[in-house]
């Protein structure tokens, strides 16, 4: 199993601006008050395509993307504006079609060749674009093998993951000329996020979300080699997924998989620290979508922008180390009831309205400290890997790459492109803690591999080379 990769060279062939192909009419639109809740932080995402048709062809698909990322930009204007400061020091999408960067690159590198399982030795810095300008930013990178890594960052204040998904879909249909037009267009309607008068505002709310104003000074920066955040890929197994579900479970109760998933991680977690440290908390949140919570559904369903909380538990470390899985689980489960309901999410909008215009941020985001250990997970299970197909094929894998910034770690689950119940997981988390977790959850998280992502047919033809060249 090879997990280490190569050294490689990405070179730039291109930079452009590509704007909206229909004229837009200039106008400012708001962030919603779950908008302003986020940092001005940039999300990555990545997918990366065999190669379907010959080297020579990658030309042309350089042109299909930027093509088609006319069209989408039309409907998503949004990622065409750029975020500027208005008269109360909020920021604002100024919506003026100033464009999206996009470059086109090439790498002296096979797909087969990168190391997924490090994406810091692989993808930051190469394949990930640094946006530089305007909301979105994109680059192409053509591969040695004429396969190809498609990668996409975004402002995290204009839109969250969901929204992305939608817009990458969008985008990939544009330029896929097998795919039916899409019919759907994304809704920037922020009245169905406005706050009620009068302000009705939880006192748990206090305990979740901070002014920015009340926050302590930055953490200096250590040289300590396992107090470094880094980013692994993992893969865990159906089966793997299955068994932990049922060790969460217990008394006729039965636990989701994330809740399970999230309950395991949390005791790896706080099983990295040691010493006096187990009497501090170790703190996990996890991220939640407000849109089948808010409003009729099918009015949120097409909703662009940001409707996430981040509700969080924290439990002393030795507890977490010597309770069950299923103690751990439901503890678990009893800090996400009280952030899956509509009442929190409203008051959610309530609580930034009350404190505007000072920005409010998770305290979560900020709490890896002194205090104790710190991560938030994210569902990345609507992750639309196979629908991103620009007309060379499905990704053979894709990603989120989100070294967020703050100084609790980030963890996403997505469901495996193999497609058969595996879940892939990104991880930006403390080295330290990566160690543990690959020592004492070894079983459940193994690092993705090319190997493990290759489609069948070409294992079997590898298996078939092998038999021949011992025939000889």
């Amino acid at each position: 199993m090879q997990v280490g990769g190569r050294e490689f060279e990405v070179t730039t062939r291109k930079q452009e601006v590509v704007a909206a192909a229909l004229p837009l009419q200039e106008h400012w639109l708001p962030l919603s008050n779950l908008d302003l809740l986020l940092p001005p932080v940039d999300v990555g995402v990545f997918f990366c395509y065999k190669n379907h048709t010959s080297p020579s062809a990658a030309a042309a698909r350089f042109g299909v993307l930027k093509k088609a990322l006319t069209q989408a930009l039309a409907a998503y204007y949004a990622f065409s504006g750029e975020v500027v400061t208005n008269s109360f020091g909020e920021p604002e999408i100024l919506c003026n079609n100033r464009g999206v960067g996009f470059v086109e690159a090439f790498a002296d590198v096979e797909l087969k060749e990168l190391n997924l399982y490090n994406p810091d030795e692989s993808i930051e810095g190469k394949f990930v674009p640094n946006k530089k300008r305007g909301v979105l930013a994109v680059q192409a990178t053509e591969l040695k093998c004429g396969g190809m890594v498609v990668a996409c960052t975004f402002d995290h204040r204009v839109a969250d993951a969901y929204s992305a998904n939608m817009f990458l879909v969008s985008w990939a249909k544009m330029a896929n000329s097998k795919s039916p037009v899409p019919e759907d267009v994304p809704s920037f309607r922020r009245s169905l996020l406005n706050p009620r008068r009068p302000c009705q505002i939880h006192p748990s709310l206090n305990d979740m979300y901070v002014p920015v104003t009340s926050l302590p000074p930055p953490k200096m920066e250590t040289n300590d080699h396992e107090d470094q955040l880094a980013n692994r890929i993992y893969y865990v197994k159906a089966e793997q997924l299955i068994k932990l579900q049922a060790l969460a479970s217990s008394n006729g109760c039965k636990r989701s998989k994330l809740e399970s998933f999230c309950a395991f991680l949390w005791k790896m977690v706080a099983g990295s620290e040691t010493g006096n440290d187990v009497e501090k908390l170790c703190k996990m949140g996890i991220v939640v979508d407000g849109r089948s919570r808010l409003a009729d559904e099918n009015k949120m369903a097409s909703y662009f922008g940001n409707v996430l909380s981040i509700p969080f538990g924290g439990k002393v470390i030795q507890e977490l180390n010597e309770k069950s899985l299923n103690w751990v689980a439901d503890e678990v489960h009893e800090f996400l009831e009280c952030a899956v309901t509509k009442e929190h999410f409203l008051g959610l909008i309530d609580w930034v309205e009350a404190h505007r215009p000072v920005p409010g941020l998770a305290k979560i985001y900020c709490s890896g400290s002194e205090e104790g250990p710190a991560f938030v997970v994210s569902s990345g299970q609507r992750f639309p890997v196979s629908e991103v197909d620009f007309g060379w094929g499905a990704p053979l894998f894709g990603s989120y790459h989100f070294p967020w910034g703050g100084s609790s770690g980030y963890v996403m689950p997505m469901p495996s492109p193999v497609g058969n119940g595996d879940w892939v997981v990104y991880m930006h988390m403390l080295k330290g803690q990566l160690d543990v977790i690959e020592k004492e959850g070894g079983h459940v998280f193994k690092p993705l591999t090319y190997d493990y992502l290759r489609p069948k047919e070409e294992e079997v033809e590898s298996k078939h080379m092998g038999h021949m060249i011992i025939i000889w």
